[in-house]
């Protein structure tokens, strides 16, 4: 059995009339979005956090990852002045939460700024002028998101809240 596509001759033994290492661009598209799924999660695991045991008379802070020369350990506000190596990881995670969530705000600003919107709010500007233009109940939606969020996360390290403080 032999059919004929104009001057392709495709017999009944080929498995497939696509050609060899192609996809369909669908299939392609859907492979994108799921490596940039996959690629963007990483950015909000928990990054380890080394446990090692020193107290606020011998912590050095200037060996550790991000004192770099020609500045070196830099602590402008005396923030881990009188801190112990467990004080200094926890800033240290507070700071990688607070920059994740500032790249995901100007992205988000970008975003809206270039005119994307979700179905039903094409007519919120963009920028600040969106914050009198979003409904009281979006309002509430995105207060209630947060706490959530807030809540599944806050035993990757030391209950941001304080519940399990002495």
């Amino acid at each position: 059995l032999e059919i004929s596509l104009s001057d392709h001759n495709i017999s009944s033994s080929s498995n497939s009339l696509i050609p060899p290492n192609t996809r369909p661009p669908n299939i392609m598209m859907k492979i994108a979005l799921l490596a940039a799924v996959v690629g963007s999660a990483a950015a909000f695991a928990p990054s380890p956090v080394a446990q090692t045991s020193t107290t606020a008379l011998n912590a050095d802070f200037s060996k550790e990852i991000g004192a770099q020369m020609p500045l070196g350990f830099i602590d402008p506000l005396g923030l881990v002045a009188d801190a112990d190596q467990d004080e200094f990881d926890r800033l240290r995670w507070v700071e990688l939460k607070h920059g994740r969530v500032s790249m995901l705000a100007v992205t988000g600003y970008l975003v809206t700024y270039a005119g994307v919107r979700f179905p039903g709010a094409e007519d919120i500007p963009s920028g600040f002028a969106a914050l009198d233009a979003i409904p009281g109940m979006v309002w509430a939606q995105m207060i209630a998101t947060w706490s959530m969020m807030e809540a599944a996360n806050q035993d990757q390290y030391a209950a941001p809240w304080g519940t399990n403080q002495n």
